[in-house]
């Protein structure tokens, strides 16, 4: 995770995503650096669009906090918006087009 964490540090800063930077972050924070997944997860970010796979990304919303010891608090629901079977097929196929490139990072 930590070379994935590298890359959205830069991509956030407006840096560049190649080796010699993600290779940087990574010394920065005292990670032993592997050459080769720098390389793969660099070789599977060149082909995705980070602001468009954060817009898309799943998000969870954290359970509030009880207000009094007494009164638990409802946790929080996210509600699930209704689409059209062809918007949700294309954007299925689209996902896992965007995924198959980070699959070598984990494999």
């Amino acid at each position: 995770m930590e070379y994935v964490f590298a890359a959205m540090l830069l991509h956030k800063a407006g840096k560049p995503i190649d080796e010699d930077n993600v290779t940087k972050v990574l010394d920065a924070a005292g990670i032993n650096v592997d050459p080769v997944r720098v390389k793969a997860l660099v070789a599977a970010l060149a082909e995705i669009n980070i602001d468009e796979a954060i817009k898309s990304a799943p998000t969870f919303m954290p359970m509030a906090a009880p207000t009094a010891p007494s009164v638990p608090a409802a946790p929080t629901v996210p509600v699930a918006e209704e689409k059209p079977k062809k918007e949700e097929k294309k954007e299925e196929k689209k996902e896992e087009e965007a995924l198959e490139g980070l699959g070598a990072l984990f494999g």
